[in-house]
């Protein structure tokens, strides 16, 4: 990421999808900046379709992404001092302010009209990785023996932006926040003077208050306040919205670390067969991926000409003795290598992803990006305790993903999340929705996969009681905000699975070694009342775009004696909290309230390993909750099911 100054800051690339993505503020030591969007990421030496991710249509139908191109993100290159490959972003708010004195600069870096930069520089920015200036307040204050002196204080960038529920992001508008109230000639005459600062930051009695120093105008900052007409629509665009805001409504005056800033949507999918199955770097991949060389061969003028390009393709590829296998890559490409689009499974995305999961795949190669070993679940028989043995039998499929291939794809970012008024519109990765391509990444690592028992679920989720509590579960569901792309029921199979698999990532850490925050959740849930189509599956795996393969802890636990010692200690895990009872007798906590026995201390894991957002989750539904329902492991033990108390 590179801003102005020529400071070059390094970020991760899934951070780039996320936290970093387009729109969103970003720190980097003293300095806030914005990132800008997909149209400033590629000068006129490069294209994002030279980073095309290739073998993805599988994924884009699933997605419902049509002929839209998916591509990486430029990566920094640097060769001897010259960096290529970067994503620009710009320093913002525009606004600073003096942490003496409190005077309002807006944008000091810049030369002022006096040719003054008002600047000291501690570090040569032209260098990567330099800090960023430091500038001082110029302002004059009366001084005890020379009788006016410079303040000197740091100039500090604002911490609040105004934000609007269409997607907008501006500098907070000082001028006329202070002028907003005013009433007599002088104070609405007051023009704003961008040259020097008369405006200051101040806090009476824990509200902040702005004032102007020209005409004595002050207000405290409010909650709402209109953008204007000559506001931008983003910090970058130079110009206003085509369109004024929905129904004129004000924006949100907000701290550049509010959630109503910037909330990302990202949506993921796994590369399963056809599409794990391409042999790279055979010849036909190559010439597949190389248009440019069929193009020079379709465009040649005569027979001899084309034989000739297909030779010199061919000692390029070492193809020996004749081209044939030239000729042969472009016969299959032409008959729609790699698949012909009729070809691809039909299906929902869990659909597709769980039959590949629960199915062996013949004549596996190690180097495929979908790599799976069925583990034989043993009968462990009547040695183990009444709990462990329910668990044992509760579970019917213990698969070890050995490597997966997970692709990422940046649809847009919301603003004013959680403002009130419900889902808001998403804006695009160019701002303008008129690119044909979306950023993507490819994420690679490992897993364990395991099922339950389908015909122990659906006798356990037949209690009536435990539907009455799931129940409550969907009337709030209805109207949270979910993730776009949760596919998330709150049936009690759902939120049995969900809950066990947050218990098994809180076990990992210690006993796999990958902190939380590194494994994600995929969860197949479908009721039994669709028949064969049901599903009640779990995937827990790790996927980075820093690393190709893993370190194998995951893999280690798909052991099925450890995965057994894993899961019986979850099970354990969700029969006590620290906050019991106060824990257990939740009715409902959380964002949207769509949590109940379950917290910080017991269920929840770092946001980005849940595809929820920490909702949906109670343990109850994994222990069960005394004589009023049994738990699924009871209930494999004892062979039947007791008589449900309704409650």
């Amino acid at each position: 990421m590179k801003f102005p100054d020529r400071t070059f800051v390094d970020i991760r690339l899934s951070h780039l999808l996320r936290d970093c993505s387009v729109g969103a503020i970003v720190r980097h030591d003293t300095t806030l900046m914005v990132v800008e969007d997909t149209r400033y990421w590629d000068g006129s030496s490069t294209t994002p379709y030279e980073r095309e991710i290739r073998y993805v249509e599988l994924v884009k139908r699933v997605l419902n992404l049509g002929d839209t191109k998916l591509c990486r993100p430029p990566v920094k290159q640097q060769k001897e001092d010259l960096v290529l490959g970067w994503v620009p972003a710009r320093r913002f708010p525009d606004w600073t302010h003096c942490n003496r004195c409190g005077l309002l600069h807006n944008r000091p870096w810049y030369l002022r009209s006096d040719g003054d930069p008002a600047a000291t520089v501690d570090a040569d920015v032209g260098q990567t990785g330099a800090r960023p200036r430091v500038f001082k307040c110029q302002a004059s204050s009366q001084g005890s023996a020379n009788g006016t002196q410079r303040c000197d204080g740091t100039l500090e960038q604002v911490p609040w932006v105004l934000v609007h529920e269409c997607g907008h992001l501006a500098d907070v508008p000082w001028h006329a926040i202070a002028h907003h109230k005013a009433r007599n000639p002088e104070q609405t005459a007051c023009l704003p003077e961008w040259d020097r600062p008369y405006l200051k930051l101040k806090n009476v009695q824990g509200r902040m208050m702005v004032r102007c120093g020209t005409c004595g105008a002050e207000s405290r900052l409010p909650e709402r306040f209109p953008f204007g007409t000559n506001t931008w629509q983003q910090p970058w665009v130079r110009r206003p919205p085509s369109e004024p805001p929905r129904d004129s409504q004000p924006g949100w005056l907000v701290g550049v670390n509010d959630v109503r800033v910037h909330f990302a949507e990202c949506r993921t999918a796994l590369v399963i067969p056809p599409e794990s199955r391409i042999r790279r770097g055979s010849v036909v991949d190559r010439l597949y991926n190389n248009s440019a060389g069929r193009q020079r061969i379709n465009a040649a003028r005569n027979p001899s000409s084309r034989d000739s390009r297909i030779r010199d393709l061919a000692r390029r590829y070492r193809c020996r003795p004749r081209p044939a296998e030239i000729e042969a890559a472009l016969a299959a490409i032409d008959n729609g290598y790699p698949f012909h689009r009729e070809d691809l499974p039909h299906g929902r995305l869990a659909q597709l992803e769980y039959a590949k999961l629960i199915e062996p795949i013949p004549d596996l190669r190690p180097d495929e990006d979908f790599v799976t070993e069925h583990r034989s679940w043993p009968d462990l028989g009547g040695d183990l305790g009444r709990g462990p043995l329910g668990i044992a039998k509760a579970v019917n499929r213990l698969v070890a993903v050995h490597r997966v291939k997970e692709i990422m794809v940046f649809d847009g970012f919301r603003r004013g999340w959680g403002s009130g008024d419900g889902m808001h519109p998403m804006t695009p990765p160019d701002i303008v929705g008129e690119s044909d391509w979306l950023p993507a990444l490819e994420l690679w690592g490992e897993g364990l996969f395991f099922t339950l028992d389908e015909g122990l679920v659906k006798r356990w989720e037949q209690q009536e009681s435990i539907r009455a509590r799931a129940e409550g579960f969907l009337d709030r569901a209805l109207t949270a905000r979910l993730p776009r792309n949760v596919e998330a029921v709150p049936s009690p199979r759902f939120l049995l699975c969900h809950t066990l698999a947050h218990l098994i990532i809180r076990r990992l850490e210690a006993e796999a070694g990958y902190p939380a925050a590194s494994i994600k959740e995929r969860i197949y849930c479908v009721d039994s009342e669709e028949g064969s189509n049901a599903m009640a599956g779990v995937l827990i795996y790790v996927a980075v775009a820093d690393e190709h393969g893993s370190l194998g802890g995951l893999i280690d636990m798909a052991q099925p004696d450890r995965f057994m010692r894993l899961l019986t200690g979850a099970v354990e895990d969700a029969t006590w909290c620290s906050f019991d009872p106060v824990c257990a007798e939740q009715d409902g906590h959380g964002p949207d309230l769509l949590n109940r026995a379950a917290c910080h201390a017991c269920a929840l894991v770092p946001e980005p390993s849940c595809i929820c957002g920490n909702r949906l989750l109670d343990r109850m539904f994994v222990k069960g909750d005394g004589d009023v329902f049994q738990s699924l492991w009871d209930m494999a033990v004892s062979g039947e099911r007791r008589r449900p108390i309704v409650v």
